[in-house]
């Protein structure tokens, strides 16, 4: 941390941040870390986080962002170029580095896709899907459940969750949701009618690391082509390397109509998403590029930290590393579980770097939060999932740091096998 940034932060402490977020930002918010701990997290590098007090934790959270770690050398030098020289663009003049953004994703996507919408959030790229969807006129949606699309107003209408669309209905109408996993089910929801856009992940994310059957996403492919419909592949948390290849649905070489990117764009800096479509499905906005727009979508900023994420992960091979690593946390990870505390577990699995650890109870989930907390390790919950914790860590993790995750988390089941010792313990979570 620079000596200006340090002299801020040491007039504050934990407390008073503490009392900010409840006075100005969030009472709920706040209440976090009366569950977690106190600990107020001010600088990261790489795959580690540093508290105010000095303290590190390797963060295996931070929900899929960081597949590059913090301030990733490659991405950061990108951006502090790009910030000393045009950090946003006046929007009437053509700007490179939104083109070389593009050209770079492109690279990447599955074949077919070669258009690009640059937004802020995953959940601004879902927006951007589904008022593509309505250009075409595809005005019936079809989600699935426990899918996790975004909050805002027709992103939040296929996160398929109660507890996050009640307080705001009525959302969007003509919204339908199938399992997910079930190919019948949805050519079921598709014989219904006409005009249908289906959104789904091809690997759940929120919905608690959920793994297809093989051969799901083919079949859900050919059932669009079939009855005409729209199919967008939501890849914001699955996408970029995160599952040990560059995309999920290249498990199965599936080309959607529409794919949603974002998380890992950022380089773990600038916040960024992006649509990307084939040519047919971008038709209006290719022909009229003022119907769908905002101030800082494409600024140059965040594209220099997309374009620099893309040319890492190249360099580095890191769809590679990703795999590599996942093999071997989620081996372990099984063997640890067995060891310690099967009877509490439901099932590790996962894809590279996206693994999840479902547990026979949201108690359990917590319980095994805190003691990861404890050893100073960050995860995350699921949303869309309570009982299932999400480990998420970044690709450029060394041997040491690897060991260092499992070391804690067999400490962790470990000590959770201390305080539940017999499977009748289960039913208090």
């Amino acid at each position: 941390m620079s000596a200006n940034h340090m002299r801020d932060i040491e007039q504050l402490n934990s407390a008073r941040i503490a009392e900010l977020y409840r006075r100005h930002l969030s009472k709920g918010r706040a209440k976090v870390s009366d569950v977690f701990g106190t600990e107020t997290e001010v600088a990261a590098q790489g795959a580690w986080v540093e508290t105010l007090d000095g303290q590190r934790y390797l963060n295996a959270g931070g929900y899929g962002v960081l597949l590059l770690g913090a301030r990733h050398p490659y991405v950061e030098a990108a951006v502090i170029k790009q910030i000393q020289t045009n950090p946003i663009a006046s929007r009437i003049l053509l700007e490179p580095q939104a083109a070389l953004a593009a050209q770079a994703l492109c690279r990447v996507v599955p074949k077919g896709l070669a258009h690009v919408h640059f937004a802020g959030s995953g959940t601004e790229a879902t927006e951007a899907a589904i008022k593509l969807a309505r250009t075409l006129g595809k005005t019936r949606l079809i989600t699935t459940q426990n899918g996790y699309h975004g909050k805002t107003i027709g992103a939040l209408s296929v996160t398929a969750n109660p507890l996050y669309q009640n307080p705001f209905l009525p959302l969007l109408a003509n919204v339908s949701t199938v399992p997910f996993g079930d190919s019948n089910a949805l050519e079921m929801e598709l014989k219904t009618g006409p005009q249908a856009c289906v959104i789904l992940e091809p690997i759940q994310g929120e919905g608690g690391v959920r793994i297809p059957p093989a051969g799901y996403l083919q079949q859900v492919k050919e059932l669009c082509q079939r009855y005409g419909a729209l199919l967008v592949f939501d890849e914001i948390q699955s996408g970029m390397g995160r599952t040990g290849r560059w995309w999920a649905a290249d498990r199965e070489g599936v080309t959607p109509d529409i794919m949603l990117v974002g998380k890992g764009l950022s380089g773990g800096i600038v916040p960024v998403s992006a649509m990307v479509a084939t040519p047919e499905a971008f038709a209006a906005f290719n022909k009229d590029p003022f119907i769908h727009t905002s101030t800082f979508s494409g600024a140059p900023i965040a594209m220099a930290a997309a374009r620099a994420a893309v040319e890492a992960i190249e360099a580095e091979d890191l769809v590679f590393r990703s795999a590599q690593i996942g093999e071997v946390l989620l081996s372990r990870m099984k063997e640890i579980v067995q060891k310690h505390c099967d009877y509490l577990v439901e099932e590790v699995r996962g894809a590279g770097l996206l693994i999840g650890v479902e547990m026979k109870g949201a108690g359990f989930a917590g319980a095994l939060l805190a003691e990861m907390i404890e050893r100073h390790v960050l995860v995350n919950y699921s949303l869309n999932a309570g009982k299932v914790l999400r480990f998420t860590p970044p690709a450029i993790m060394t041997d040491e740091e690897v060991s260092f995750l499992l070391n804690a988390f067999d400490g962790a089941c470990a000590a959770l096998a201390n305080q539940y010792t017999t499977v009748e313990s289960v039913g208090a979570c």
